[in-house]
């Protein structure tokens, strides 16, 4: 009988944090894409692209229903984006001020 390792114990956080390692280590967008487009099926990407456009509209206050239609992302799914704006863990936060555009210079 052939003999089988024994799997690992599993350890989520030292899985989430390896797999945030991976993402911390690609410096630009077309990387993201790429590994996004590997590490994910079709569907996944769709969720986590309509949870990503539901955010400024949210920061603007536009209405849940609006938002559906404009989106057409779930009322459901929006309702989970502002709960994680509101009381997540500061991810969406950080992702805001990582991607917004610097202001300009006030002209003198």
């Amino acid at each position: 009988m052939k003999i089988r390792p024994v799997p690992r114990e599993k350890d989520p956080q030292a899985d989430l944090d390896s797999l945030a390692g991976a993402f911390a280590g690609l410096s630009a967008p077309e990387q993201v894409t790429a590994f996004l487009r590997d590490l994910c099926t079709p569907a996944e990407l769709e969720a986590l692209s309509d949870r990503w456009k539901v955010v400024p509209l949210l920061r603007q206050g536009v209405p849940y229903r609006e938002i559906h239609e404009l989106t057409g992302v779930s009322v459901t799914t929006t309702g989970r984006v502002a709960r994680s704006l509101d009381h997540g863990h500061g991810g969406y936060a950080a992702a805001i001020a990582a991607t917004a555009t610097p202001a300009s210079p006030a002209s003198e």
